[in-house]
């Protein structure tokens, strides 16, 4: 009994002190519970909202309210949503920014924070994973790229060591053009085929020579017009990532084949390169006509720790040369031509600057590019008018962010529209009228492709700005100068002219130009 009594008194205890013990505990939790709701509810006070933007439907978003030319969709939903907005395209959330103030934000006050990308499966495919210059995340090897690619290849030693590439390309096309005088040549196809062998030319001209390089061309024009076309479409896998594995339309499948047949090409260029024998090359040819893939495997070869590349990321940079500046190129030189064949008084204007630089005995070599200023200023205004790619590429904040007084959560996708920027009236006088003569005068010499000025940024600005402003630069205008001074050019009869645009990657004319071109050259000699 002595026993039980003890044992009882031990478990009432007992039951005393849990009891105790549990109000303690609840009263604590409760305590704890009431002050991370008041938290949480003073957190959520303060935290910055989400942007405006227009209702969606579950699942799809709004994606049913988007039209093919997004550039124009995006300008209209920024009268009613204003210049930053949200949109939700299936499970993916997108942010639209159409101020400079806004692009000023994202691109350079906070440019660590929103460096990074979210490649298309397209577009991470076809670049060996996404390593290459436009779809690397910020990073170590993106900046062993990025310095490679704009300190060696884009230098002006490294330019002017392949400017007699250039040139051989630039006399072939006015060569090839004479052989069509009085017929009417689509432009943008011809550019396209201009650009492809000037960059090819440039990335393996020394390595590859005569039908060789010829049956190469044809092979990479059509890999390089496949690629583009695939990195338009619509990719189901992109709006609702938890069905990318089933690759529905077969994109992913496609890129990769596509690639597949890009290295091999790239990989028989490399080879032949490696075997060729270095003593058989004089050294004054060498340096008279050096081309990119010499400059690459040296690199690879004997550079220090921040220059130096894998094989890898060699090809993938021979392909963003290849396909980010071909196509870009192409479309600016068309657009400028379209232009001037709506304002004829302008194409006198350049022509008449062209002459009395260059003279009508010489044909236009890149060393008087320096004196066109009008032909730069035209340069300039269509690159503001009809900018190369309108969005940019997407940015990616890597962290939650706030920019213009709203939350912009990790991992969304961030649209600059250079396109609204660029005709914001706010900005510019007389926005959608095409007036080279805007970019002559004292006020606007700050308006350059450096991305210091954010009403102008055709090649974006901050860290992930175009790496091959100076090639594309000189190309522009090596080949726009040597045409409108060449030739003259003419709408064939019974066709109208269309400035209408085509939304793409890159933008496009919905028309294609088409002009014929006539002798201005009085020396024929300058033909052949």
């Amino acid at each position: 009994m002595v026993y039980d009594g003890w044992s009882w008194w031990l478990w009432s205890s007992n039951i005393e002190a849990n009891l105790r013990w549990t109000v303690i505990a609840l009263s604590i939790a409760s305590i704890i519970f009431i002050w991370h709701e008041w938290v949480s509810k003073k957190w959520k006070k303060q935290e910055m909202p989400l942007p405006p933007g227009p209702g969606g439907l579950p699942f799809l978003g709004n994606l049913l309210i988007l039209e093919p030319d997004l550039h124009l969709c995006f300008a209209k939903l920024a009268k009613i949503y204003g210049p930053i907005m949200k949109l939700k395209l299936g499970s993916k959330l997108c942010v639209v920014l159409s101020s400079p103030l806004l692009a000023k934000e994202v691109l350079r006050d906070q440019d660590a924070v929103f460096a990074n990308r979210s490649p298309p499966i397209a577009g991470k495919t076809v670049t060996y994973g996404g390593i290459d210059v436009i779809w690397s995340p910020n990073g170590p090897s993106w900046r062993t790229m990025r310095k490679v690619f704009g300190q060696k290849l884009m230098s002006n030693k490294s330019l002017d060591a392949c400017y007699g590439l250039r040139q051989q390309e630039v006399h072939q096309m006015i060569k090839d053009v004479y052989s069509k005088i009085g017929t009417p040549i689509n432009i943008g196809e011809m550019m396209f085929l201009t650009m492809l062998n000037l960059f090819m030319t440039m990335l393996w001209g020394g390595t590859l020579q005569g039908e060789e390089k010829a049956s190469l061309g044809v092979e990479i024009r059509k890999v390089v017009s496949e690629m583009v076309d695939l990195s338009l479409k619509t990719n189901i896998s992109d709006i609702f990532p938890v069905l990318a594995w089933l690759d529905i339309q077969g994109i992913e499948r496609r890129g990769k084949k596509l690639l597949a047949w890009m290295d091999r090409i790239i990989d028989s260029v490399i080879s032949q390169r490696l075997k060729m024998d270095g003593e058989e090359r004089k050294v004054g040819k060498e340096e008279e006509k050096k081309d990119f893939l010499q400059f690459l495997l040296e690199l690879q070869k004997d550079g220090d720790a921040t220059t130096s590349l894998t094989m890898i990321q060699l090809k993938a940079l021979l392909l963003d040369i290849i396909g980010g500046g071909t196509d870009t190129t192409s479309s600016t030189v068309e657009w400028a031509m379209a232009e001037l064949m709506q304002h004829p008084e302008i194409m006198r204007k350049s022509q008449k600057e062209i002459e009395e630089v260059v003279g009508m005995d010489n044909l236009v070599e890149e060393s008087h590019l320096s004196r066109l200023s009008y032909l730069n200023a035209l340069v300039k205004e269509t690159l503001r008018l009809h900018p190369v790619i309108p969005f940019l590429v997407p940015h990616c904040p890597n962290v939650s962010s706030t920019v213009g007084g709203y939350t912009i959560p990790s991992g969304t996708s961030v649209f600059i529209n250079v396109w609204t920027l660029h005709r914001d009236p706010e900005s510019w006088e007389r926005p959608l009228e095409f007036l080279p003569e805007r970019f002559l005068s004292n006020v606007t010499e700050k308006y350059d492709y450096r991305g210091n000025n954010f009403t102008y940024i055709p090649f974006g600005s901050g860290r992930r700005i175009c790496a091959g402003i100076p090639l594309a630069e000189k190309m522009t205008m090596y080949v726009l100068a040597s045409l409108l001074h060449s030739f003259e050019w003419k709408v064939p009869n019974g066709i109208e002219l269309d400035l209408s645009e085509k939304f793409g990657i890159v933008l496009k004319k919905k028309t294609p130009l088409v002009i014929t071109p006539v002798p201005r050259l009085s020396n024929v000699k300058l033909y052949i």
